[in-house]
């Protein structure tokens, strides 16, 4: 047993209200800069819909994450070395700006030198950033189809939707739709690692954060392809590879991202999971794609385990980490309370980033029908019928298996019962964590974290430890690539170490 460590984040989609807080306030510290007009290291997706860029979910067009071979091996779905040097120069599965979006700005000074008492309203044309020419139609945006803009004619090519058996409907008046925020997961098995000819991309072994060598990059652009969550992008000005560095200053200092931050909702969760190095492999070949959520979790250990503990500290983890781990409120919602789950594991590539389906109103639609829509009962019952499909979750956090799904919501409509009455002051019952395998002080706990917690329960971050020196052969690669050759790399924005 190898332990190592891993800063992850859990999001609460319950709480997310679309704002778009976070997209902007992580625009402005990491992509304000010339040739990063149309980057979006964390983007806001309303679901369904296409998405950031256009149905990045494809993977049949795309060529993204890892596939697994008959013999049990993972190879990059683009393609052995081989493969991708023949696509070195020209590769057809690379989105296109396009499939994101020419980013455009406006002639403003037009607008404050129209002459006084002009009789035409003076009107700012729209201008691309990238080839300061006039944009006669804007077509597309980073968000074009939030809250199912124009869903009549776009949600049909949502790829999770092409997959489910089920009729949707497409009135809008009986849409569903919830958000996504979606950063790099910082996958524990990433592709674009793998895709790397140059050995730009790395993974940090103290906190799992997935960094560009900016020095090291030559723009093969093979990491963007690689990725399947599309969350590599390349700078059109410096010739370099840009992605979400999970703010890995703030993390070192101890504090949360900038997303998490100044996130309105208070959805997001950030603290350290300990995990076993020698299974990454072996979790990420499992055979069936509807057991790798559960594999993926039995990779992560019990951070209060005497053995996981004397381990950890054999592999020089240190006690901060530990402690850190031991009260993750990350571990709580993944493992203790089954309630996070990864988005798209079938992809392979052991995301870091989970999260907590959303519970659809049921309770305002049980109650229209006249029933009583607090009762455990008749609760737990609705939920097959939720306006929010269920098939539709479980293609976008459980390879398509309803169970670990359905579980996640049982437990949040239990956990909404039970309150209840304690908060109307009536006893209690103790039948309905029962119902959902859980006891009322495990109820009572996550209600806690997912409702009143503090700032420090919600981020527990330890701060890095300079004194522990890192050298190339420590970085962390993916299965079956070999460690990066070449000089100690370097993160966005960070001197040589």
């Amino acid at each position: 047993m190898k332990v190592m460590s891993q800063v992850v984040m859990v999001m609460n989609l319950d709480k997310c209200i679309g704002c778009h807080t976070c997209s902007v306030t992580c625009k402005q510290a990491w992509t304000n800069r010339t040739g990063t007009e149309y980057m979006w290291f964390n983007n806001v997706e309303t679901r369904p819909g296409l998405g950031y860029p256009r149905t990045w979910e494809d993977q049949e067009k795309w060529k993204g994450g890892w596939r697994r071979t008959a013999s049990g091996k993972l190879v990059p779905r683009s393609g052995g070395k081989l493969a991708q040097l023949t696509k070195i120069f020209a590769n057809p599965h690379m989105p296109q700006i396009d499939d994101y979006y020419e980013p455009w700005t406006y002639d403003y000074d037009k607008l404050l030198s129209a002459p006084a008492g002009s009789k035409a309203l003076p009107v700012a044309q729209a201008r691309s950033q990238m080839s300061g020419k006039p944009l006669k139609n804007i077509e597309w945006g980073p968000n074009w189809d939030d809250n199912l803009a124009g869903s009549t004619e776009t949600m049909q090519d949502d790829p999770t939707l092409k997959k489910m058996n089920q009729q949707v409907k497409t009135d809008i008046e009986n849409s569903f739709m919830f958000y996504l925020p979606r950063i790099c997961n910082h996958c524990l098995n990433p592709t674009c690692v793998a895709a790397c000819p140059s050995g730009a991309m790395y993974k940090r072994t103290e906190d799992g954060i997935v960094l560009v060598d900016q020095d090291a990059c030559r723009g093969w652009r093979m990491c963007v392809s690689g990725c399947p969550y599309k969350k590599v992008y390349f700078n059109h000005k410096s010739g370099k590879a840009e992605k979400c560095t999970l703010c890995y200053p703030r993390i070192e200092a101890g504090d949360p991202t900038v997303c998490s931050e100044t996130c309105v909702g208070r959805l997001r969760y950030l603290g350290v999971i300990l995990y076993d190095a020698d299974r990454v492999s072996q979790a990420a070949a499992v055979k069936e794609e509807t057991d790798l959520y559960q594999a993926q979790r039995d990779v992560m250990l019990d951070p209060s385990d005497p053995q996981v503990i004397a381990a950890a500290r054999q592999s020089g983890i240190p006690e901060s980490f530990i402690e850190a781990a031991q009260n993750s409120p990350v571990y709580k919602l993944i493992v203790e309370y089954s309630l996070a789950l990864p988005l798209h594991p079938e992809f392979r590539t052991l995301p870091m980033v989970w999260y907590i389906p959303p519970l659809s109103p049921v309770v305002e639609a049980v109650t229209a029908s006249g029933a009583d829509g607090e009762n455990h009962k008749i609760l737990l019952t609705a939920l097959a019928t939720m306006r929010i499909p269920l098939e539709y979750l479980a293609d976008l956090f459980a390879a398509g298996d309803p169970r670990p799904v359905e579980r996640s919501l049982r437990r949040l409509a239990a956990m909404r019962s039970y309150m209840r009455d304690i908060n109307l002051g009536d006893k209690p019952n103790p039948e309905i964590p029962a119902a959902v395998g859980m006891s009322e002080d495990q109820v009572k706990a996550m209600y806690r974290l997912l409702s009143v917690a503090k700032y420090k329960d919600r981020y527990v971050i330890p701060t890095t430890h300079p004194e522990t020196a890192r050298t190339p052969s420590e970085y962390i690669c993916p299965v079956g690539q070999g460690a990066p050759s070449g000089k100690v790399p370097v993160e966005i924005g960070r001197a040589p170490r």
